[in-house]
C-alpha cells in the first residue's frame, strides 16, 4: 500500500492499493465517533461499490444509509446538492456524523459542497473510483458545482479526513472515462514532472498505475499544502481549464469529458503561446503526441471567438484581467497574467 499525509489544518491520509475496500472499515473506524454514515453515490457507481460500503459499515454496528443520485456532469447542481442536504436532515445527521462520497469527481464535489454547508461543516471521506478523480479532484479540498452561467462557480475549500484510492474500481471504468482521467495525468506531468510526462509515451518506462497516480497525487500534495486557497503556486493546477471549461460550457457537459475538454484546452493554449514567443517550441506537438496516443481529442468545433467569451466567465478572471497558466516547456509552468481586451489578439483571433 501506498500512503501520503496532506499536511492541512486537519491532517489527512491519502492510501493507494488494489482491493483497499474490502478493507475500509479498518481505516474508517479510528477516525470517526459517528453513529450514523451517509454514503452518498451516482447510480452508476452504486450498484458496483457503494451498496458494499454500506454493507461493510453495517457489520461494524454503524447505522450507514446509501443515498444515490442520477449520474452525469449534466447533473452537478445545486438542485442535486440540496437534495443530499436533504438526505442528510432526513437521516438525522449530527455534527459528529460522517458522510463518504463514493464516485468519480461530480461525486466527490458535490458530497464535499453538502458536508462543508451541513450544520456549517461536517466530516466526509472521499472514495473515488474514476482515474480523474484518483489523480485529481478527490485531493486537495475544492468542493462545488456547476451553475448555467459556468462551471463550479459554486463551491467551499472543505478537505476530507480520507481519501481510499482502490485501483480495482479501474477494472470497471469504461475505456473512454480511462482515458479521460489521463487528461489529468497528462496534465499534472505537463506543468511539474517533465520524468512522468515522458513515462507516459509507448516508449516509456513501466511504471505501474498505482505509481502514476501516487506520481500524481503527491505532485497535488505538495501543491495544495504550499497553497491551499489558491492565491498563488495552485493555480498551475488550472493548466488547460480556462478553455477546457468553456468547451464543456458550451457543449452544455454532453458529448465531451472534462479531460478530453482539458486537454484541447491544453493543446490550444500551448500553441497560441508559442506563435507569442512565450512557450518552448514544439511543446504543443509533444502535448497533441499523447493526447492522440490516449485517444482523447485535440480538436473542436466550437468557434473559438464563442469559447473565449465564454473565458471571460472564467472563476480565475477579474474585471479587467484574466490569468492564463502556460508552460515554459514541459514540466515547467508559469501564470502569464493579460487584460481581458488583449484575449483574442493572444488567440490570434
Amino acid at each position: 500500500m501506498l500512503k501520503m499525509t496532506v499536511a492541512a489544518s486537519t491532517p489527512y491520509d491519502i492510501l493507494i492499493d488494489r482491493d483497499i475496500l474490502g478493507q475500509c472499515c479498518d481505516f474508517i473506524k479510528p477516525l470517526t465517533k459517528a453513529k450514523k454514515i451517509l454514503v452518498i453515490s451516482d447510480s452508476n457507481v452504486a450498484p458496483l461499490y457503494a451498496k458494499k460500503i454500506v454493507f461493510a459499515l453495517e457489520k461494524e454496528n454503524f447505522n450507514a444509509s446509501l443515498f444515490t443520485f442520477p449520474a452525469g456532469e449534466e447533473n452537478k447542481t445545486l438542485q442535486t446538492v440540496y437534495s443530499m442536504l436533504d438526505a442528510m436532515c432526513r437521516f438525522g445527521l449530527t455534527r459528529e456524523d460522517l458522510v463518504i462520497a463514493v464516485g468519480g469527481g461530480v461525486t466527490g464535489d458535490m458530497v464535499g459542497f453538502a458536508a462543508s454547508i451541513y450544520l456549517r461543516g461536517i466530516d466526509f471521506i472521499q472514495i473515488p473510483t474514476s482515474l480523474l478523480s484518483q489523480v485529481d479532484s478527490s485531493v486537495g479540498g475544492k468542493t462545488g458545482c456547476d451553475l448555467p452561467f459556468g462551471k463550479n462557480l459554486v463551491g467551499a475549500f472543505h478537505n476530507p479526513r480520507l481519501v481510499l484510492i482502490d485501483t480495482a474500481t479501474l477494472d470497471t471504468l469504461p475505456s473512454e472515462f480511462f482515458c479521460d482521467g489521463m487528461g489529468e495525468v497528462i496534465k499534472t506531468g505537463a506543468i511539474k514532472d517533465e520524468k512522468l510526462f515522458n513515462c507516459l509515451s509507448a516508449e516509456g518506462s513501466d511504471l505501474s498505475l498505482e505509481k502514476i497516480i501516487y506520481s500524481c497525487v503527491n505532485i497535488k500534495r505538495q501543491v495544495v499544502e504550499n497553497d491551499f486557497k489558491e492565491s498563488g503556486e495552485r493555480r498551475l493546477l488550472n493548466f488547460g481549464h480556462t478553455l477546457g471549461h468553456a468547451i464543456e460550457l458550451y457543449y452544455d457537459f454532453k458529448g465531451i469529458t472534462h479531460g478530453e475538454a482539458v486537454g484541447v484546452g491544453m493543446l490550444m493554449i500551448t500553441k497560441a503561446a508559442e506563435q507569442n514567443g512565450l512557450t518552448k517550441a514544439g511543446t504543443a506537438e509533444k502535448i497533441q503526441c499523447l493526447l492522440k496516443e490516449f485517444n482523447l481529442k485535440t480538436q473542436v468545433d466550437a468557434p473559438l471567438t464563442e469559447l473565449l467569451t465564454l473565458c471571460r466567465r472564467d472563476k480565475k478572471s477579474t474585471a479587467e484581467f484574466i490569468n492564463l497558466v502556460l508552460l515554459n516547456e514541459i514540466g515547467n509552468a508559469y501564470v502569464h497574467k493579460i487584460p481581458l481586451e488583449e484575449l483574442e489578439s493572444f488567440f490570434g483571433v
